[in-house]
This record gives C-alpha cells, sequence and structure tokens, in this order.
C-alpha cells in the first residue's frame, strides 16, 4: 500500500484551482485561433479575437478568464492501493477554499438551492465524482462550471426505438434552444446510457476532455464529427451573433444501459472550457 498526505491532495487541488481559473488550454486556443480563420464575418472575427485577447490577458496577469469561475467538479480516480492520510474529502475541500481565497476567485456556491441561498463564503462544497481503480495513484481531473452554460443542459430517457436519429435530434434540439445564452462558441459534451443521474455525469465528464480527443469507438467518433457540422451550420455563431462556429467540438461519452431505454444528457459548457488533470 502506498501512503498518500491529505496535505499533499490539498496543496494539488489548490494549485490546479487558481491555476485552471486562468489559464485556458491550449486546445481551446488552438481552435478559437483556427475558427479566426474561417470565420467570414466581421462581427464574429471580432468576438474570437477579443476572446483569444481576453485569455492572452488572464494568462499574463494570472487573473480570472471570467467573473463566472464557477462551481469545482472532480472526477477522482483513487487507486486501490492507495491509503489517504488524513481526511480525503476535508482535503478537496480545502484546496478548494484556499484558492478561492488566495487567488481571489469569485465565490458562487450557495448552502441551499431553494430558500435560504446563502454563499458559503468559500466556494465549497466540491463536487466530487469518485472511482475506485487499479493501482498506487490518486488521479484528478478538475474544472470550474460556469452556470451560464450549466443552465443550458439537459437530459432526456428516450424510448430504444429512438434509435441514434432520437439522440441527434435531442442534441441539436438543446444546442438551438441554448441559442446565444451559453457564451458560445460552446464544448458539447454528450452523455449517452447507464441511469439518469449517469449519462449526465458522463455528459458533464466529456466536457473535460480535451477537444482534441475524440472517441475512441468509431461510430461515437463519426457521431461526434456529424453533430458538430451540423450544430455549426446553425449559424448561432460566436458570442451569438451570427457566423461559422457556434461550437468548437462536440464529446460524447457512453455507458452500457437498460433495455428500455436510451438515457441522454446534453452538458454545455461556454468558450471558457477550464479542466485539468493531475496525478498523485
Amino acid at each position: 500500500m502506498r501512503v498518500i498526505k491529505a496535505q499533499d491532495i490539498k496543496d494539488a487541488v489548490k494549485k490546479m484551482f487558481i491555476s485552471l481559473n486562468c489559464n485556458i488550454g491550449d486546445d481551446i486556443t488552438n481552435a478559437l485561433n483556427n475558427a479566426l480563420k474561417i470565420e467570414q464575418s466581421a462581427t464574429a472575427k471580432s468576438v474570437i479575437e477579443q476572446l483569444l485577447e481576453n485569455n492572452r490577458i488572464a494568462k499574463k496577469e494570472q487573473i480570472a478568464i471570467c467573473q463566472d469561475t464557477g462551481m469545482a467538479v472532480l472526477f477522482v480516480e483513487y487507486g486501490d492501493k492507495v491509503v489517504v492520510d488524513g481526511d480525503f474529502s476535508d482535503a478537496i475541500n480545502q484546496g478548494v477554499k484556499e484558492a478561492y481565497d488566495e487567488g481571489f476567485l469569485r465565490k458562487s456556491v450557495v448552502c441551499d438551492p431553494v430558500f435560504d441561498r446563502k454563499n458559503t463564503s468559500d466556494n465549497t462544497p466540491a463536487v466530487v465524482h469518485t472511482k475506485i481503480v487499479s493501482g498506487d495513484v490518486i488521479r484528478i481531473t478538475a474544472g470550474c462550471k460556469g452556470f451560464g452554460s450549466e443552465n443550458m443542459s439537459k437530459i432526456k430517457m428516450l424510448s430504444p426505438s429512438a434509435g441514434v436519429e432520437g439522440v441527434k435530434d435531442f442534441v441539436l434540439e438543446v444546442v438551438r434552444q441554448a441559442g446565444p445564452n451559453p457564451c458560445p462558441p460552446i464544448v458539447v459534451g454528450v452523455g449517452i446510457g447507464g441511469t439518469f443521474e449517469q449519462s449526465a455525469q458522463l455528459a458533464k465528464k466529456a466536457t473535460f476532455r480535451s477537444i482534441d480527443d475524440s472517441n475512441a469507438d468509431e461510430r461515437y467518433k463519426k457521431l461526434e464529427e456529424e453533430l458538430l457540422l451540423k450544430i455549426n451550420e446553425m449559424g448561432i455563431g460566436p458570442a451569438g451573433l451570427g457566423g461559422k462556429t457556434t461550437a468548437l467540438s462536440v464529446n460524447i461519452e457512453y455507458a452500457p444501459t437498460h433495455i428500455a431505454s436510451i438515457p441522454v444528457a446534453v452538458n454545455i459548457c461556454c468558450h471558457a472550457c477550464r479542466h485539468q488533470s493531475i496525478e498523485i
């Protein structure tokens, strides 16, 4: 067994959330630069140029990319040969708290969703999805999810007879209804299969995947490409002002499901698609 100190987990999480709030990934930067080349509308080009400049300033000055510094979401692969010396959950939340305090990041979490809605003042608790895997390391993929795009996300339980066309129709409907609200260009995460809640987790996990990586299954890869093409044909464009770049990527994750259903979740992420991964 390998022992990992809770302090090391806390420090790693803190470092991640300060960094990912200020530094956009190369995959998004490259996609925006490529979009700039294909856009014909002066307005669309101007929006993309402003996004790229915003990201450059954020990186140089180490300030937040967006005023919505999101809710902390972590996908944890916890090795079965690891023992944490201390409180694992507390280490994650303490890391998030210190990141948002010391990074001067906006705290956006309220303690009660309906009645009190009092700010927790430290952006905790984080949302943590933990999976036990073989090995002696802990791998964390983390992101800060803004809610302008989160609010545009939807889930639907399709009948098996709906098939792939039903999946396509639902994904396109969600993006069309979202329009300019999620701050396009967007990354569209799609979770298919599992149960009601698992499809939603898959969709969120899909938005944390590099947009340079296609689904390993050729069928789902082609579905990603087809959906991206159709979404960009909608003409919503950067900031919803028209153009060829409504989405930068469609990322699909899937899982086995019940014979009676095809659960489909669509989780939309804005152009500030902030995520990082580490191993401890």
